[in-house]
Formats: C-alpha cells, sequence, structure tokens
C-alpha cells in the first residue's frame, strides 16, 4: 500500500538545489515547485513544507530510504562551517546554495548515467536516460519506470542501444553492464577501498576516466572526499582557487565541489 510520508525536521536541503544541480537525472520539477522522479526502482514525488521532506507515492516502510537517499543524517550545517574556513569564495559559495545535499544513489545507475555524462548537456542526458528506462526498465506506478540493472544491460549490444541516441556513448555501457554483472568490477567494494584503488576498479571499464569514475564515487558510493573536475570545475579551480587542488578541501572535498560548481555555473561573469 502506498501512501504519503513525512520525515520531520528537515534543514540544509533545498530539492531545486540538489535535484536540479548535475548529480541525478531522474527528476523533474512540477508546475507547484515539487519534483516527480524515480530512485531505487520506486517513483514518488517529494516536496518540501517547511522542515517538512513529504514523499508522495511511498510507503512508510521506505522512509529510512529516503532519509539515507537526501543523507539527512549528515549533519551539513556543521560541515559548511568546517569548509567555509578554508578559503572566503567557498564560503560565499555554501552560502548561495546552502540546501545542496549529495544524494546516496544506487551505484550502478551513477556509474551510467555519468557514462552518459560525457560530452554531454542535461538536457541531453536526461533524455538518454529516460529513454534507456523505458526501453529496457521494468513499469511502475505514473507511467515511470525503473533504471535497468547490469543483468538486463549485459545482455544488450551497441545496435540494441543506438534508438537512445547516446553515441559512441553506448558501447561504453555494455562494457559496464558485463564487467558489473560479470563481477569484474565490483561497485560495493568501491566502498571500502582505499580511494586510489576504488578509481582504478571504476576505470577498468571501457570509456570510464578520472571524472567518471570520480563522479560515480561520489554520487553513487559516497565517497564525499571525491572532487570531480570537469570543464566548468577546471575553469573555477584556475580562476577562483589557484594553486589549490582537491587535497586542499579535505574530507568533505565533495560536498565542497556541488557548492562550488553550482555558484561556478550560476555566475558565468566570473569567467
Amino acid at each position: 500500500m502506498t501512501d504519503t510520508v513525512i520525515i520531520s525536521g528537515v534543514t540544509d536541503l533545498d530539492l531545486a538545489q540538489t535535484l536540479d544541480c548535475g548529480q541525478s537525472f531522474r527528476w523533474v520539477r512540477q508546475p507547484d515547485g515539487s519534483f516527480s522522479g524515480v530512485a531505487y526502482g520506486k517513483s514518488v514525488n517529494v516536496s518540501l513544507d517547511g522542515t517538512d521532506l513529504i514523499i508522495k507515492n511511498s510507503s512508510e516502510e521506505d522512509k529510512k530510504l529516503w532519509s539515507d537517499y537526501f543523507d539527512l543524517d549528515l549533519d551539513y550545517g556543521k560541515i559548511r562551517a568546517d569548509i567555509s574556513k578554508i578559503h572566503p569564495v567557498l564560503s560565499e559559495a555554501a552560502r548561495y546554495a546552502p540546501g545542496i545535499r549529495i544524494l546516496r544513489q544506487e551505484p550502478y545507475e551513477a556509474l551510467c548515467t555519468f557514462i552518459i555524462s560525457q560530452n554531454n548537456n542535461i538536457k541531453r542526458i536526461k533524455g538518454i536516460v529516460q529513454r534507456l528506462c523505458e526501453s529496457f526498465g521494468e513499469p511502475l506506478p505514473n507511467g515511470q519506470f525503473a533504471f535497468p540493472g547490469a543483468k538486463v544491460m549485459a545482455g544488450l549490444t551497441a545496435e540494441d542501444l543506438a534508438p537512445l541516441r547516446a553515441g559512441f556513448r553506448a558501447r561504453y555501457l555494455c562494457d559496464a553492464a558485463k564487467k558489473v554483472e560479470s563481477g569484474e568490477v565490483d561497485l560495493e567494494l568501491c566502498r571500502t577501498l582505499g580511494y586510489d584503488e576504488a578509481r582504478a576498479e571504476l576505470m577498468k571499464i571501457t570509456g570510464v576516466g578520472v571524472k567518471v569514475a570520480d563522479c560515480t564515487l561520489l554520487f553513487g558510493l559516497h565517497r564525499i572526499e571525491a572532487f570531480p573536475v570537469d570543464v566548468w570545475m577546471k575553469r573555477a579551480m584556475e580562476k577562483l582557487f589557484p594553486g589549490m587542488g582537491a587535497e586542499d578541501f579535505g574530507e568533505y572535498a565533495g560536498i565542497a565541489q556541488q557548492y562550488i560548481f553550482h555558484y561556478s555555473r550560476m555566475h558565468p561573469e566570473l569567467f
């Protein structure tokens, strides 16, 4: 039985900042400001009313799942205060979007969506991901589809994926599915491996370089020391944090990265 679940006492969460900042590609903002989307094979609608997180089409037994997904047990206020001491621009970026949290996504889905994200924009990524789910995922309520697992995708070829219009990325998706399904790449092991070893494990997959590996570690495996660097971040680091690197942002580098990334995208005049 599905119903409406309410998680009370939620702070430091802005749904638009968190769900529209390029972490996940399965959420769509609705006219009333809520977001409809799919995570862990569940199709829900989420909204905030003050400090109440309202999750429609869910059940009470999934309360912990959504609390984990939005990383509600981590004290982002304290983290923001700590990392703001590192650099004045980081302090400003953290104040600009204090509602960003790092989503705890399903690791295989995060791996695939960030493979798709290579040399791509958010609108096109969302389209490819949606077509992938509609073509090969399990149907869910509200006309949605689950993300297909590695077992399903391991049986597909690049030709099977051609209608997705993913281009060169189709071959990479096939390789990822086969290596994850066979155990050649162990995603769960990447939670506990040393960081460099975890990155190397993911980079066994054709087409997975440092940036896609770092995104998978941060957004799919909650390795919040990860600091993905794309074109925007490279520009931001050179312009706003000259001489600094990921290691300068400490154990919460991934959270700092999200503040910097969002701040940079929203302030193109700085560049």
